[in-house]
């Protein structure tokens, strides 16, 4: 029996409004009307030019560069919501922008991811749907359900129809000993064995590789991580993978594409051949390079959302 409410509203902030353009698309809905300004001070204004009340809401929204004003007007669109009588609440955030700052590393340190699930729940949110968190462990942190979407399928299969028939030209790697079983998981996804790289990093930003676990001379290479910041770690991986391991070819992917600082200078001067993102973030034109390839995740958010609403797992959409 379904207990939510009468229909289904789509919203954006000003993160990503063609991804959220594209998951109404996919759900035959038309993207809410809100406005979101900004004041000569600084502050955001959100204003519903449309009713919600009875309606369950979603607000699609990634809190990608700049963060904090991104975070912002999901807390404010939540509250007017809230306040507009919407029955539910739901934010989905393609990439959950703190999501690093998991633990107290040092003394005096805070869990910053900790207190954005805080914010986001007493905004009013009722449920978070996300994907690849860099911990998943960070679903722990909310007190309201939290639907944690995979990107690999999606990078999987377009991978696995590119190599169709030469999956023993190929070798997984896995950038760092912390993407192992990510990396693992892929690899069993396209049938391809895996190696790993045994890097050091010796201060935040600054990766420094090692060794590499595996065999990958004459193989062409796929790195595989769940998210591209600044690229040291990926790019230092590939050069790695053909000087230290001998591989032939790199190829990288990645769920989110943040590419902050001097990321895409670093992939642009590296070897690697194409590096495959989803466009949780959405990347300016100046950051996209010919080798990138970007899928949509519009039909996994989309069929999340219909999941939601008609009250079905989510979970028989990775199995």
């Amino acid at each position: 029996m379904n207990l939510h409410g009468k229909d289904i509203k789509i919203f954006s902030g000003s993160a990503n409004p063609e991804l959220a353009r594209q998951i109404a698309e996919q759900l035959d809905l038309p993207l809410g009307k809100c406005k979101v300004t900004t004041f000569s001070d600084g502050e955001i204004s959100i204003s519903l030019e449309e009713s919600v009340r009875g309606s369950d809401c979603f607000i699609v929204q990634s809190t990608c560069q700049p963060v904090n004003s991104h975070l912002m007007e999901i807390l404010i669109l939540a509250d007017a919501m809230r306040r507009a009588s919407a029955a539910s609440i739901t934010a989905v955030i393609p990439y959950y922008g703190y999501a690093r700052q998991d633990r107290k590393a040092r003394a005096r340190d805070p869990i910053s991811a900790k207190l954005v699930a805080n914010l986001l729940t007493v905004a009013g949110i009722d449920r978070v749907v996300t994907m690849d968190l860099h911990a998943s462990q960070i679903q722990g942190f909310f007190d309201i359900p939290v639907d944690h979407l995979v990107g690999a399928p999606l990078l999987a299969s377009f991978l696995r129809e590119r190599i169709h028939g030469r999956e023993d030209e190929f070798v997984v790697v896995s950038p760092d000993l912390g993407s192992v079983t990510r990396s693992r998981n892929f690899a069993e996804r396209i049938g391809c064995p895996l190696a790993i790289i045994d890097k050091r990093r010796p201060k935040a930003n600054v990766s420094e590789v090692m060794n590499i676990i595996g065999e990958i001379r004459g193989k062409k290479v796929i790195l595989v991580d769940d998210m591209i910041d600044t690229a040291g770690t990926l790019c230092n991986a590939a050069k790695a993978c053909v000087e230290m391991g001998g591989a032939t070819d790199v190829y990288a992917c990645a769920t989110h594409g943040v590419l902050s600082g001097p990321a895409v200078d670093r992939i642009r001067e590296s070897c690697i051949r194409e590096l495959l993102l989803l466009d949780t973030i959405p990347l300016p034109e100046e950051k996209l390079l010919p080798s990138f390839s970007i899928l949509s995740t519009a039909p996994l958010f989309a069929q999340a959302i219909d999941r939601i609403y008609e009250d079905k797992p989510v979970s028989p959409m990775f199995l």
